[in-house]
């Protein structure tokens, strides 16, 4: 669990993981996060996927729950239908709870998605009370969970094209960077935003 600390310290909070992978699964279980989730275990990384092939359905599970709270960092695979789904959505409320409260290390991964329409809430991302699948959403929620994605995409990430065996050593190089088990260097193609919204056009098919 959570430590009650309001310390902004990772020394002050419990941790049983290094790396949290937030994903929707009809997008990337098979194969992209699947392939990143291999590459972190194998650099010794302890790293927690949900496995779970059945939808979640509306509320966040207990072990969900736990596992983004007992973890040092979150990689936030935004996918095309990630916003499609109350769960991730949740999952990124409290992920950037923990940001905040916690220093909990944040990295988004723009898997073919323009950083631009999760910032904007366009495309896929464009979500409303309407929900989906017939399912409705609280204003509430909507607006929070706006904000959640807005206050994502403006974090540094990393647009993913090209070679995605590239890209997964660079995130994995990432994350022992900022969780100090390695001296890795930040590696060249880790950019801000602000140098991503300028080759938007080219770097996210």
């Amino acid at each position: 669990m959570a430590s009650n600390s309001s310390s902004a310290s990772l020394l002050n909070h419990t941790s049983c993981y290094d790396v949290f992978l937030s994903f929707r699964g009809q997008d990337t279980r098979n194969s992209f996060t699947d392939h990143l989730y291999t590459a972190l275990v194998r650099a010794g990384l302890c790293t927690f996927r949900d496995n779970d092939e059945i939808d979640r359905g509306q509320q966040l599970m207990p072990e969900i729950e736990r596992a983004i709270k007992e973890s040092k960092a979150s990689i936030v695979v935004l996918s095309a239908k990630y916003a499609t789904s109350r769960c991730c959505l949740d999952e990124l409320l409290l992920i950037l709870e923990q940001r905040r409260s916690f220093n909990h290390f944040v990295l988004p991964v723009f898997y073919h998605v323009d950083p631009s329409d999760v910032r904007n809430q366009r495309q896929s991302f464009a979500i409303n009370v309407e929900g989906v699948e017939g399912s409705k959403w609280t204003e509430y929620n909507v607006n929070r969970w706006k904000e959640a994605l807005t206050e994502v995409a403006d974090l540094t990430g990393v647009v993913v094209s090209g070679s995605e065996t590239d890209f997964i050593a660079e995130i994995v190089g990432t994350i022992e960077s900022k969780l100090d088990l390695k001296l890795v260097n930040t590696p060249a193609h880790l950019t801000g935003m602000d140098s991503l919204l300028k080759t938007d056009s080219k770097s996210v098919k």
